[in-house]
């Protein structure tokens, strides 16, 4: 949007699935700053984990014209389970208002990330539980954020229901300013996980907030956790009238008041305190979804990836299965009956599809091309109670049983493994199991009750993401009640380079598993059984590795999470980790 006094109203954005953001405000010309624009009654429609910074649904600016005024007015727009980047919101211009928004199972924040002077109130996020989910990020002076409702956001660090950043001193103008001359008050955050003050703070990030006051907010969590974390000095914040619900030990005791709260549902769907003014008012008003956008357009609705569609029964008969995978829909399921299957084409998948054996019976996989299964964009894929082998794949080099398309995916896919057995995946020297290619990412990969054995490569191989600007190749990896027998390189390889901090992941877990003799191929340039570069979020526990090289984690930016907890390491090295900590206990 350019120029002035401009109007974008009750209009529908969905669809937005590559990189950049889906609506931006520009200010890179004197008539197009102070230019009053009002944003109003539109439709964010669902916009999928980008796996990289430049995915905000709308930003106001930029970094370079940040000092200048934009003075644009955002009210009552649906943000609906906008995922692209830690930033729904970029506000990079001064004397802007949102007001009457609401944020439905978004992941990230409204972030007031460049500019001076923004006004946030009568605003609503509802996570629902959900990972990553936010509410407001302040930085920069004379901010206010006032009457704002957060209920059930899941969020952290940059993310969390509300953050107050440390700035840079001195900052350049693309960088953290401190947050000065700001008000907080007369919030709600209800059932949310984190409160963050003074975030990010470092070596860089040492200019602590100044002059500002933090008042008349509601904290409110069933159990009574504490859930402010402050990360550095916050006596330049003034704290008063703050309530907490029965926090016996609060982060900061001046300015909070613990006492039992009691909550009461209110016409508009929202919870208040009883006997208390603290938080946002009882009349705030709750945006409907459906007085947002157009109303000759369906909104879209949760659907099932898999298993809601026709069921599609094969017998063992010659390309059975590649006939069945190219007249398949959306959703359907290709049940095999029991026998040998040889598959001679390569199986593209360009939408959900469920392939599975009939309950109880046996069935086998072989296949004469380089990869069994091609994910397209758009497409996914789970595999129930089959046995895949790759004795009769080409002696080829990348070879993979899955891989995803060497072309740009606009949307997230996902792969499920579910009581299967992958064999004999060693013709030749570098054998995957699922190989990916760069600008493709996996919103889930997991692996369940399932036996991979005599593999010369990696089963995950998840590390194509090299340029170092943040991009990674799956957001959640887990797995859980499996074995690994006889792997040349690693149980999974996940790369994520670089130091921008507008992602989320990736996520790691490994539960109950057993590994025997992983890691040892010359070949297996990460040293390693499992490696996790740059991950985010990693479990590794109660599982047994014999015989197999370390478990090896690169600690590089944000503010990683990672246990390796309560495993049994026999003829195995100890756990290698470098660029922070971890809690760590094992056998």
């Amino acid at each position: 949007m350019y120029g002035r006094n401009n109007r974008f109203d009750h209009n529908h954005l969905v669809g937005k699935g590559n990189r950049g953001v889906t609506m931006a405000v520009r200010l890179n010309s004197e008539e197009s700053q102070e230019n009053h624009h009002r944003i109003d009654h539109n439709y964010f429609g669902p916009r999928p984990v980008l796996g990289s910074n430049g995915g905000e649904s709308l930003r106001i600016g930029t970094s370079h014209y940040s000092m200048s005024d934009s003075f644009s007015l955002v009210e009552n727009n649906y943000f609906d389970r906008c995922d692209g980047e830690v930033e729904i919101i970029s506000s990079k211009s001064g004397g802007n208002v949102f007001r009457g928004n609401l944020f439905y199972e978004s992941r990230g924040t409204l972030t007031l990330r460049h500019g001076n002077g923004t006004l946030v109130e009568n605003n609503v996020f509802l996570g629902n539980g959900v990972d990553h989910t936010g509410g407001i990020r302040v930085i920069n002076k004379r901010q206010t954020v006032r009457n704002n409702y957060m209920h059930g956001l899941k969020g952290y660090r940059f993310g969390s229901a509300l953050t107050i950043m440390n700035g840079v001193p001195n900052s350049p103008i693309n960088r953290y300013h401190q947050v000065e001359d700001s008000v907080i008050e007369n919030n709600s955050v209800i059932d949310s996980d984190f409160i963050e003050l003074a975030a990010g703070s470092d070596e860089e990030r040492s200019a602590v907030p100044i002059t500002s006051t933090f008042r008349n907010n509601l904290i409110y969590n069933a159990d009574g956790r504490n859930v402010i974390r402050v990360n550095d000095d916050v006596s330049g914040i003034t704290f008063e009238g703050n309530v907490l619900n029965r926090v016996e030990s609060p982060a900061i005791e001046d300015g909070f008041l613990s006492k039992e709260v009691t909550l009461v549902k209110a016409d508009n769907g929202l919870y208040f305190p009883e006997g208390s003014n603290a938080g946002a008012s009882r009349d705030l008003k709750v945006l409907q979804k459906s007085d947002t956008g157009v109303s000759w357009y369906p909104k879209p609705q949760p659907t099932a990836v898999f298993g809601n569609g026709s069921v599609h029964a094969i017998t063992a008969e010659e390309d059975a299965l590649e006939n069945a995978v190219q007249a398949s829909g959306a959703g359907d399921v290709i049940e095999l009956a029991a026998g040998e299957y040889t598959v001679r084409k390569l199986l593209q998948v360009a939408h959900p599809l469920t392939v599975r054996a009939v309950t109880g019976a046996a069935v086998s996989i072989e296949f004469e091309r380089p990869a069994l299964f091609d994910i397209q964009d758009g497409g996914s894929l789970e595999l129930k109670n089959l046995h895949i082998s790759g004795r009769a794949a080409p002696d080829s080099a990348g070879n993979a049983v899955v891989r995803s398309s060497r072309y740009s995916m606009l949307q997230p896919y996902r792969l499920r493994v579910e009581d299967c057995e992958i064999t004999d995946l060693d013709v030749n020297h570098s054998f995957n199991f699922l190989t990916v290619f760069p600008s493709t990412v996996a919103d889930q990969v997991e692996i369940h009750g399932s036996t991979f054995r005599n593999v010369s490569g990696h089963i995950l191989a998840l590390d194509q993401e090299k340029d170092d600007l943040g991009r990674y190749n799956a957001e959640y990896v887990a797995i859980a009640d499996s074995k690994f027998e006889n792997i040349g390189k690693t149980l999974a390889a996940l790369y994520r380079g670089g130091t921008d901090e507008s992602t989320f992941g990736p996520h790691f877990s490994l539960h109950h598993s057993e590994l025997t003799n992983v890691g040892h191929d010359k070949r297996n340039s990460t040293g390693a059984s499992i490696f996790l570069h740059g991950v985010q979020v990693a479990n590794i526990s109660d599982n047994r590795i014999k015989d197999s090289r370390p478990i090896r984690v690169e600690l590089t930016v944000g503010d990683p999470n990672t246990i390796i907890r309560n495993n049994q390491f026999s003829g195995t090295p100890a756990p290698e980790v470098s660029g922070g900590e971890i809690v760590m206990d094992n056998n």
